[in-house]
């Protein structure tokens, strides 16, 4: 599962709840942040196999650190207290339901992958694997990736009161995400290192939460000068 991770960011963020898009795109790939730099400290493990499954190379072999099924409920259950810090931090809007929210978009990671993964996310330390293996039928799995990134955005464009020229941005990006999953899915290329795709998973979803933050400043300030 990739971009379909952000189908529950965009839908968990309203009006009511006011949590920042860019700090729910953090929330959604929580687990895989904290995985990628357990793989570049060498302490989970991953091995990058051309054809591993029709729809990932990704062999996660050794993950109980971050995808084993008593982490993921440990880190969501970090996320709303530090939510409630960030708050803090940059003047966001703090609620006791909001920082729920985070939490559970947070364990939203662990329920996609595991309908994505091969049995490689433990129930208890890295025994008890489990994962339904969507990512062995590759248009399947990219069909779900888009439906629910589309039923997301949907829903993001139904609950928040928003100017025109976001309501496009956001359109634009959506299908900018879509062309990313085009590519992850469909486009041939070399396995790289263990260490280099940990390091990739940083930049880009690093990068798609810059984007995300600046959407949301996208018509602000003629919405204010309306008012």
């Amino acid at each position: 599962m990739f971009v379909g991770h952000y189908s529950v960011a965009f839908a968990a963020k309203s009006e009511k709840n006011k949590i920042p898009l860019w700090v729910l795109f953090i929330a959604v790939q929580f687990l895989d942040y904290i995985w990628a730099t357990l793989v570049l400290l060498g302490i989970e493990k991953l091995r990058v196999i051309k054809g591993f499954t029709a729809g990932s190379m990704l062999d996660s072999y050794f993950h109980p650190y971050s995808h084993s099924l008593p982490a993921a409920i440990l880190w969501s259950g970090v996320a709303a207290p530090v939510y409630r810090l960030l708050c803090r931090w940059v003047g966001c809007a703090y609620t006791k339901s909001a920082a729920l929210i985070v939490g559970a978009a947070v364990f939203s990671h662990w329920i996609l992958d595991l309908v994505a993964h091969p049995r490689d996310l433990a129930i208890y330390d890295d025994t008890w694997k489990v994962g339904f293996g969507l990512w062995r039928y590759r248009n399947p799995e990219f069909a779900l990736e888009i439906a629910l990134l589309a039923g997301g955005i949907v829903l993001y464009l139904m609950r928040n009161v928003m100017p025109a020229i976001r309501r496009k941005s956001v359109i634009v990006f959506g299908l900018g995400l879509v062309v990313v999953q085009i590519g992850d899915t469909y486009v041939p290329r070399n396995a790289l290192t263990d260490k280099a795709t940990a390091m990739g998973v940083w930049i880009f979803y690093t990068l798609f939460l810059v984007m995300a933050f600046f959407l949301e400043k996208i018509g602000s300030r003629r919405q204010i000068n309306s008012r």
